[in-house]
């Protein structure tokens, strides 16, 4: 007899450490302790499952909530986007605004400095031409000198008389500069200004004002400290009047009351 046949024998254990029946064939045997272990896992893994879908979110739940998430997105990007076109709207407009402003600032200083012109002008006709304007002959009113470049400078000067009214003054007007060159004083007179020999003067002819423009240059390191015009009459009278170089370089709103070229009165 065999011993796992007698009676109160201890039923013999599978690989798995599990009692198989002593009615089991012994060929038998191990497929009964796998089909066992198989089952016993089986059961674990059904158990964790349905753990895992007691305790954790519906798989649709999570779905949802992720396209929830992802609209919510969505819509964030959109008003951010919206943010910065607004943004970009209003900077564009605070500049536009800022060059408006300036432009308008420009034209109104533009305008200030036309009205004291127009001022001058003004004053300037009535000194000349009024009523109770002071009597004087051929005179020069005003010259203005204004740099081109190191050497070259452009010149405007304004004749008047109001002496002999309704009498045409005629004649040439040349200038000299007063100055100094190497710490000595020099003067250069009409043909050195000109770069030039027997250089004629500009002609004039009005009967109240006129202006005269022309060029003249100066050597490089001269020092100009006065300029000094001269009117040769066609009647043999001659004037001369001077004006400092800081007086004849500054600028004016209303420079003579006739500031522009082909003002002038010609007879």
């Amino acid at each position: 007899m065999n011993d796992s046949t007698r009676p109160g024998a201890v039923p013999p254990e599978s690989e798995a450490g599990i009692p198989l029946s002593p009615l089991i064939p012994i060929r038998w045997r191990g497929r009964v302790a796998g089909a066992l272990v198989a089952l016993t896992l089986l059961s674990l893994a059904f158990g964790a499952w349905g753990l895992w879908r007691l305790l954790s979110p519906e798989s649709g739940d999570i779905h949802a909530r992720l396209a929830a998430s992802e609209k919510a997105r969505a819509g964030l990007q959109v008003a951010v986007e919206d943010f910065e076109q607004r943004v970009a709207t209003l900077t564009r407009s605070d500049q536009i605004s800022r060059d408006a402003n300036r432009d308008l600032q420009n034209a109104l200083s533009e305008r200030d400095e036309e009205i004291a012109g127009l001022r001058a002008d003004v004053a300037f006709y009535e000194r000349l031409v009024g009523a109770t304007g002071q009597r004087r002959g051929l005179s020069v009113h005003a010259i203005r000198m204004r740099a081109q470049n190191d050497t070259a400078w452009h010149f405007t000067s304004t004749l008047t008389q109001n002496l002999n009214r309704g009498a045409v003054s005629s004649g040439q007007l040349t200038l000299a500069v007063e100055g100094s060159r190497d710490g000595r004083r020099e003067i250069l007179d009409w043909d050195a200004l000109r770069q030039g020999e027997d250089v004629p003067g500009l002609e004039y002819s009005f009967k109240y004002f006129q202006q005269i423009e022309g060029d003249l240059f100066l050597p490089e390191g001269f020092e100009p400290v006065r300029v000094t015009a001269r009117l040769q009459s066609r009647s043999g009278a001659t004037v001369e009047q001077s004006f400092t170089w800081a007086d004849a370089t500054r600028e004016a709103a209303g420079n003579t009351g006739a500031e522009a070229a082909d003002r002038s009165d010609k007879g």
